[in-house]
Formats: structure tokens, C-alpha cells, sequence
């Protein structure tokens, strides 16, 4: 599977810092250090309905953890997958009246496009689930044959009990597990399990759905977690910098693919960090597809925003925190690109060397954006009301904020 194409980054004098970012599974800030070679994992879409807020904002978090990263002149190697067969894309294709895998290659060539016009910097490895069964299965079998994991009417499940570290990334009670797994893909219920929150990593061949040649497991096809550490595995190995996702993948999603990787390996942990974005709200709900209280990037697209706007509206916004989209939002941030546009578009200005490094600092401490976003404001505000001498002042500030922010001037 193909991703989309790569922005160009503009490279700026010096060098940036250390990124310092919020660590769900230590609960407080890390100092990420990679070596020459940054490595993260993304988790994601399931491709049956088109980019919302929630998914920008998301992807958008971890585009900056790269560009800080990138300022710092290390190289990064990004992995993302998609979640290209899954219940919810398959129940959407029935509702439709449509192929389920015409709709997702519908939908993930939609995510491209959207990607590309907020400026998102592509990954490296972009993997379907789908292509990647034939590397889950001896996964599978690997923990069937060691004892974490077992057989129930032909599915086969993960026993959390096998990871000594189960928990430890999000540190959420049993009870709130439970409620989680339930309302998020999950079969607490389901008698005969040995843990009602052990997950599935092989569900066996069910009639009507896609299913797959699994060897020694029957035809099939993958869990949700499973499909992700599979192809972390494959392309970062253990032990990568970030794992990254919207807060909602805390757990299950992040738990179980942390135990399902370190029992494999008998290392710890998965990741260096797990970094969370927050989620974004529409009339005081959280935005979800199974809600349908969706802001579509592509309808805003359509409607002549400029990708550049939405793109500061999303970064006016702490990536850790949770807000809602409102139309003043929107208008703040179109209001705010009129006046940062006509700032660099004089042919001087006041220095940008300090403004350079405030917005190396801010980015470094936890992608502080919103002071980011207020240090461009002072220096714009500056050259509208006293100008400056500075020839090459403009042209800096514009591939600062290119290279730091993702927006192009």
C-alpha cells in the first residue's frame, strides 16, 4: 500500500531540541533522545468514512513529534497502518449495499488526499492489514504454542495473564477495563474465555465475512491488536521511540498490543513512550463515526478553506488536550493566516532569530503550539506596526513556520 506524497521541509540555521512530551504509561514527560534514527508508529484508520477532526488532529500531533525531530537533524523512520478489514468497515459495506474492499480503498484514497493538503508528512512504511496477515499468522502460533494464548470455538485469544506487564500502560482499574473493552470491540462476556478482557488474535472464518488461509490457526482473519504489533515489529522492532494514537486507543488497543509484543520478545517495554492526542468534540460530544457528529476535512476541502487554516485550528489547540470544533474556531485560525500571509509578504522585517528559537522551544516542551502560535503573533503584530530592516527576516519566519508548524505561507 502506497502513502502519500512528502512536502517538502525547508531546513533552518542551528539546530533543535530534545523533544519533552507527556508519557501515558509513566504519567509524566519524557526526554526523548533517540539516536541518528527516530522511529515511530502511528496507529491508523479504519477506512469506512472520510477524515474528521478527531483523525486531523491526531495525525497532526505526531507530523509535529517528526518535525521537531527533523529540526534536531536526526532522520525519522514513521510507520502507519490501516485497519483495512475490520467489523465496522465490513458492517458499513453491508449498510451501503457496496464492496467492503472498494469502500476502503474509497476511503484511504480519500485519507491520502486529505493528508497531503494539511501538509502531513508521510510515512515511511504505510501497511494494510490486510497485506500483512501473512506475517500475523505465525505470530499467532507462536503464542498458541507457548501457552499465551488458546483456543475457543475455533477463535484464538490472547491470555493477559502471560504479560507480567499487563497494565502498565494505562494503569486503568479492572472494572474500567472491562467497560472499555466492551464498548470498544471487545467480548468481556463471552463464556468460556479465561479472563473476560483477554483479546482475540484469530477469529475464526464466520459465514458471508472475508477470510484468509491461516495454516494451523483455520481460515480466518486477525485481531485488531495484533495487526498492529505485527507490522511494529516488522519494520521498528522493539524498543521504538513512540507509539502514537488518539487517547481513545489508551486500551485496549495500546495495552494489548504492548503485551502481545513483549511476551513475543521477552523484552520490555514496546515503546519509549506512548503519546496520546486528545479528542475533539462537536455539540459537546466527542467526534465519532458511530455517532455521526463529523467535521470532514475533505467537506471543508470542498467548501474553499484553506487547508493552511484548518491546519492552525488544529495547532490552536495543546494536542493532549480535549476541545470542540466551533465555527470560531475556524475563523480564528483564517483570520490568524490572513495576518501572518501579509506579515512575510513585506520585503523586510524585524529579526526572526529569536522567534526561530522560541518556536523550537515551545515545540520542545510537550508540542506547546498555542505559544508557538502567540510567538508568530508577536512577531507579525511587530511588523505590521513597526516594520524593520531585516531583508531576510520574512523568508525565515515562512520556513520556520513551514518546518516547525506544517504551514506554508
Amino acid at each position: 500500500m502506497h502513502a502519500w506524497p512528502a512536502s517538502e521541509v525547508p531546513a533552518l540555521p542551528g539546530k533543535g531540541r530534545d523533544l519533552r512530551i507527556h508519557d501515558t504509561a509513566t504519567g509524566g514527560r519524557v526526554t526523548l533522545a533517540p539516536g541518528p534514527v527516530a522511529r515511530i508508529y502511528v496507529c491508523g484508520i479504519t477506512p469506512y468514512d472520510a477524515t474528521h477532526m478527531g483523525h486531523a488532529a491526531t495525525y497532526n500531533a505526531f507530523d509535529l513529534v517528526q518535525r521537531v525531530w527533523l529540526d534536531t537533524k536526526r532522520q525519522v523512520h514513521y510507520v502507519q497502518n490501516v485497519t483495512d478489514v475490520d467489523d465496522p468497515l465490513l458492517e458499513r459495506a453491508i449498510r451501503d449495499g457496496i464492496d467492503w474492499v472498494g469502500l476502503a480503498e474509497r476511503e484511504t484514497a480519500l485519507f491520502r488526499e486529505d493528508m497531503t493538503a494539511l501538509r502531513m508528512l508521510p510515512p515511511q512504511h504505510y501497511i494494510g492489514a490486510v497485506e500483512a496477515i501473512p506475517g500475523i499468522i505465525p505470530l499467532v502460533e507462536r503464542l498458541r504454542d507457548s501457552g499465551a494464548a488458546y483456543e475457543l470455538d475455533g477463535d484464538i485469544y490472547f491470555s493477559v495473564e502471560a504479560d507480567p506487564h499487563f497494565g502498565q500502560v494505562s494503569h486503568y482499574s479492572t472494572e474500567l477495563m472491562r467497560h472499555l473493552s466492551a464498548e470498544r470491540g471487545g467480548d468481556p462476556d463471552r463464556p468460556g474465555k479465561k479472563n473476560p478482557l483477554d483479546p482475540m488474535l484469530w477469529m475464526a472464518a464466520r459465514e458471508g465475512e472475508p477470510s484468509w488461509d491461516g495454516g494451523s490457526l483455520g481460515p480466518g482473519r486477525p485481531g485488531w491488536h495484533i495487526e498492529c504489533v505485527a507490522i511494529a515489529l516488522d519494520h521498528l522492532g522493539m524498543g521504538f521511540d513512540v507509539q502514537g494514537g488518539g487517547s481513545d486507543l489508551i486500551f485496549p488497543h495500546h495495552e494489548m498490543g504492548a503485551s502481545h509484543a513483549q511476551t513475543l520478545t521477552g523484552e520490555f517495554p514496546m515503546a519509549k513512550a506512548y503519546v496520546h492526542a486528545g479528542m475533539v468534540a462537536l455539540h459537546g460530544e466527542k467526534m465519532s463515526k458511530s455517532k455521526g457528529n463529523l467535521v470532514f476535512v475533505s467537506k471543508l476541502r470542498r467548501d474553499g478553506v484553506d487547508p493552511a487554516a484548518i491546519r492552525l485550528a488544529l495547532l490552536s489547540h495543546r494536542y493532549r488536550d480535549d476541545w470542540e470544533w466551533t465555527d470560531q474556531v475556524l475563523e480564528t485560525a483564517v483570520e490568524r493566516l490572513g495576518r501572518w500571509r501579509a506579515a512575510v509578504s513585506r520585503p523586510d522585517g524585524p529579526s526572526a532569530d529569536a522567534l526561530v528559537e522560541e518556536l523550537r522551544e515551545a515545540l520542545s516542551d510537550d508540542l506547546d503550539t498555542p505559544t508557538a502560535l502567540a510567538a508568530v503573533d508577536r512577531w507579525a503584530a511587530l511588523q505590521t506596526a513597526e516594520g524593520g530592516e531585516d531583508e531576510s527576516a520574512p523568508g525565515l519566519v515562512s520556513r520556520a513556520v513551514d518546518a516547525l508548524l506544517g504551514v506554508a505561507l
